[in-house]
């Protein structure tokens, strides 16, 4: 069965899943043994907040006979939301400092980069505006000061981008990155912490997009491979 069921289905699930909708889709349609997000004819959308793992063995199963579309959204813009952890007290609200990429996809994708170069397989980022709204819970989440996300709302999708080859991989790569490159220059090209350039570069690798070249002390070099 799917592992997002309507009756614990998310606010940001339930969202996507309406904005993705277009008439004469089927929504929680059955397809063999499980339940899909959208039935669009043979094609499939399926929407997945986070944890790309969870599905691996779904995906895997579908797209040997069904064209699929992975959606996974992105936080460009964040609005935090702390509901009042007692009576009287009222929510409080910021704007969070951190802006979403393309790329931070690739925290998620290092489950399964390869499929990225299925002929039935896309993975399209939705790059959102949401609600990320929190309660105070003392027992968990240490570091946040016991305040735990409980839920995110959609606000608007600002932008879809479609990655359905290695090619569309291998352009996310800045333009300005001088190859051969180490993960450290991908991160500064980036602006983002080397962890991620450490997945993406991962993912690139076993997609098809870039292979190693050298090193540079302890550093894999990498370079770009001519794709379709």
């Amino acid at each position: 069965m799917s592992p997002v069921g309507t009756l614990n289905e998310k606010p940001l699930h339930a969202a996507l899943k309406r904005a993705y909708a277009v008439p004469g889709d089927r929504l929680e349609a059955p397809v063999g043994r499980y339940v899909v997000d959208i039935l669009r004819g043979r094609e499939i959308i399926e929407i997945q907040t986070r944890n790309f793992s969870a599905v691996k063995g779904k995906v895997l199963d579908l797209i040997e006979q069904h064209d699929l579309v992975l959606v996974s959204p992105v936080a460009v813009d964040k609005r935090i939301v702390k509901l009042p952890p007692g009576d009287g007290e009222t929510a409080t609200a910021r704007r969070s400092p951190k802006h979403g990429l393309v790329v931070d996809v690739f925290d998620e994708l290092v489950s399964f980069p390869q499929l990225v170069a299925h002929p039935r397989f896309s993975l399209e980022v939705a790059l959102i505006s949401e609600e990320e709204v929190r309660r105070w819970d003392p027992k968990r989440a240490w570091r946040r000061r016991g305040w735990v996300i409980d839920h995110r709302r959609l606000v608007d999708i600002v932008d879809r981008v479609r990655l359905s080859c290695v090619g569309d991989l291998a352009d996310l790569l800045p333009t300005e990155l001088v190859e051969p490159f180490t993960t450290a220059d991908l991160a500064d090209a980036l602006g983002r912490p080397r962890r991620l350039a450490q997945r993406m570069a991962f993912c690139l690798r076993r997609a098809g997009a870039i292979d190693p070249v050298g090193k540079a002390g302890n550093a894999v070099r990498y370079a770009r491979v001519a794709v379709d």
